[in-house]
């Protein structure tokens, strides 16, 4: 049987792959817009965010405008391999031919 990778399987970490997988190679989403479009709290985002990193599957650059503090979440290049390996194994455990 086909493993499916514990860091993406998890619902709230698949959430996030899957819409930063929607960005082009080096395009990054902020972190209230990510939370906005997921619905999640900061915190629970935070932590899914953190598992993700922690991995090398996500890069997290912090910066400014102005004064203000702003995150960016992109995938990195393992992280995009990654999840085209999840998906990859999702159509095989479904019974779906490459």
């Amino acid at each position: 049987m086909t493993e499916l990778d514990p860091v993406i399987h998890a619902a709230a970490r698949l959430r996030i792959t899957a819409t930063l997988a929607t960005l082009d190679a080096g395009e990054s989403i902020s972190f209230p817009r990510l939370q906005e479009l997921l619905d999640m709290t900061a915190g629970n985002l935070s932590t899914h965010v953190r598992k993700l990193e922690d991995a090398g599957y996500l890069a997290v650059e912090k910066t400014h405008r102005g004064r203000t503090p702003i995150t960016f979440l992109a995938l990195t290049k393992q992280g995009r391999r990654a999840f085209e390996d999840y998906t990859d194994a999702l159509r095989s455990v479904l019974g779906e031919r490459p």
